[in-house]
């Protein structure tokens, strides 16, 4: 299938005359990558679906229920499937597509502008956004080696990145959003550490593709076992039943959501996974009774219902909880890479971001991965002129000498897309050897995942792209505008930071550092999960989840995070208040 571009949808939704917005165009691109479809074929579907419902307008609402009643019931076409018949949308290869699109469209959306009115545009200033001025004699030591020629013999700067609009702006907001003042304190005493030290935190690396399959059902296993315990206990459940168990009176069962193939689950592919101590067997479960529910593969959930022939469960009741483990304001900024322009290894977008750094003066700044980028073209094609690591090395030396007069504590977490680390799911920390004793006192070195302390607010981080690897496989009966939220919640009443199973192909998954390192002791105050899809901030169950995006798209700028945080949260009448005063996600 021919790759689909917003401009191509844009023109047939315009043939058939129906009213669209950018917002309708880029859910309708999502669905032509996830269902194969071309822009014609996708359109002329959705044609068919509106006018056999009176003209139903195009709008993200009504698009969910196209795909949940139309697109994930048709079958693919035998020859597109021919050698990869099993599930690829998992992969975030396929997103790229999306990102060119969005790149196409910003595109255009500025050719619009006269000459004037976009030179004009670009040359406006504020004390707040200054104008940026691109190269490497702007950074402020000059130990700060980010010289796109040193890396590549090839490398020019980015056009798209420096002619692009909107610097600055402020696209999502959370918490007050008039009144707080977007500065920190500058060397700040902030303390930053991770929550569980010595044997109970990931802290180096270690051997992994050792695992056996026993030792990946053992901890299958323990997983249902823990949270069906916790569940048992919260809705005061006498017992569990076997799912398999024939019986005509209404049971309650534990097991743990799978699907009946290799391809993405649906309503009618749902099979319930018992433990051992239930027996183990993997039964079809029927949805029909419910009137609304949200699962994923690897979901663990307590069901209440009927299997009067032993072979279907009739589910009538889905039990849902919550299971939370319940001065001056510190600022935390963060960030996701790439930092490079997809078509340049020029670092442009990383030196805009410190000079950011030392202008606002946070407490506190999270840089997740990837540093060196393995999907970037001239890194997989391997034209740089340098090692992998000495890239990154020069990439984190140009971050920390660069925001050293700001006194800003900095947390480094890796990213599986990093080209020089451990590929390995929990992932090791950076090594980073060469800091000095006053630079190692403000650099913290994560794993992924982690759980953090910040001034005694905990924030849970990881940079594997979670959100859109569950919003591939999650099936629903809500609407996609709560789609988000669902994930955020699965995530927090899992008490996982990777509840999907089996994983999606690019996460190489170690079982039995994940079941250590991997899962959720408490529910954190602030989740931080960067993702390829739209940037977000929310309150989810008592916890603020923030998608701060990637730092560029394509050849395009994106966007990072800043939160004002109330250190020391204190309790109400019992309860935690959120320590999270305000929010944003800012334009770079």
């Amino acid at each position: 299938m021919a790759s689909v571009t917003a401009e191509d949808i844009k023109c047939e939704l315009d043939t058939f005359n129906i009213a669209f917005n950018n917002d309708t165009v880029d859910k309708l691109l999502e669905q032509c990558l996830c269902h194969r479809l071309g822009g014609e074929e996708i359109v002329c579907e959705w044609f068919a679906f509106s006018s056999s419902r009176e003209q139903l307008p195009l709008t993200l609402e009504n698009l969910d229920q196209f795909e949940h009643e139309i697109l994930n019931k048709k079958k693919k076409p035998k020859g597109s499937s021919k050698g990869i018949q099993f599930n690829k949308t998992r992969d975030i290869n396929s997103i790229q597509e999306l990102i060119r699109a969005e790149e196409e469209e910003e595109s255009l959306l500025d050719s619009y502008s006269t000459p004037a009115k976009g030179s004009q545009k670009r040359a406006l200033t504020t004390p707040e956004h200054p104008q940026s001025k691109r190269g490497v004699a702007r950074l402020a030591s000059p130990s700060l080696l980010l010289s796109p020629a040193s890396f590549s013999s090839s490398a020019t700067p980015s056009q798209k990145y420096g002619m692009r609009s909107g610097r600055g702006e402020v696209v999502s907001s959370f918490g007050a959003v008039q009144g707080p003042r977007w500065t920190g304190k500058g060397w700040s005493a902030v303390r930053v550490e991770l929550l569980e030290e010595g044997e109970n935190s990931l802290i180096s690396s270690y051997k992994y593709m050792f695992q056996r399959l026993r030792d990946v059902r053992d901890v299958l296993t323990e997983k249902i076992e823990e949270l069906g315990e916790e569940l048992r206990s919260h809705f005061n459940i006498e017992e569990f039943s076997p799912v398999s168990l024939p019986v005509q009176d209404s049971i309650t069962v534990l097991g743990q959501v799978c699907c009946d193939s290799n391809g993405k689950l649906n309503a009618q592919s749902v099979l319930l996974e018992a433990g051992q101590e239930q027996g183990g067997r993997l039964v079809p479960v029927n949805l029909s009774e419910l009137k609304e529910f949200s699962l994923f593969p690897g979901q663990v959930v307590v069901m209440e219902g009927m299997n009067p022939s032993g072979e279907k469960f009739v589910a009538t009741k889905l039990y849902e909880v919550s299971l939370a483990i319940v001065s001056e304001p510190v600022m935390v900024m963060m960030a996701c890479g790439p930092y490079t322009p997809s078509e340049s290894l020029t670092y442009d977008p990383l030196i805009d971001l410190i000079t950011i750094i030392n202008k606002d003066r946070p407490d506190v700044c999270i840089l997740f991965g990837p540093f060196v980028d393995s999907k970037h073209e001239q890194i997989e094609k391997n034209q740089v002129t340098e090692t992998f690591e000495n890239i990154f090395k020069r990439c984190v030396d140009s971050i920390v000498e660069g925001t050293k007069g700001s006194g800003c504590r900095l947390v480094f977490v890796p990213s599986q897309r990093d080209v020089h680390h451990h590929y390995i799911y929990p992932q090791p920390p950076f090594s980073l050897t060469n800091l000095s004793k006053d630079d190692s006192a403000r650099v913290t070195l994560a794993p992924d995942p982690c759980t953090l302390l910040i001034g005694n607010v905990t924030f849970g981080l990881t940079s594997t792209d979670i959100v859109f690897h569950m919003g591939a496989e999650e099936i629903s009966s809500g609407t996609g505008t709560e789609r988000f939220s669902r994930i955020m919640k699965h995530m927090l009443t899992q008490r996982s930071y990777y509840p999907l199973h089996p994983p999606a192909e690019e996460v190489n998954m170690d079982y039995d550092k994940f079941q250590q390192f991997g899962q959720m002791n408490l529910t954190p105050d602030i989740l931080i999960v960067p993702s390829e899809l739209r940037y977000f901030i929310k309150d989810v169950i008592g916890c603020v989840c923030v998608n701060p995006g990637r730092l560029t798209k394509g050849q395009v700028g994106g966007t990072y995070g800043r939160l004002l945080i109330q250190p020391n949260p204190v309790l109400v009448e019992g309860k935690r208040v959120s320590p999270c005063i305000a929010g944003q996600v800012v334009k770079i």
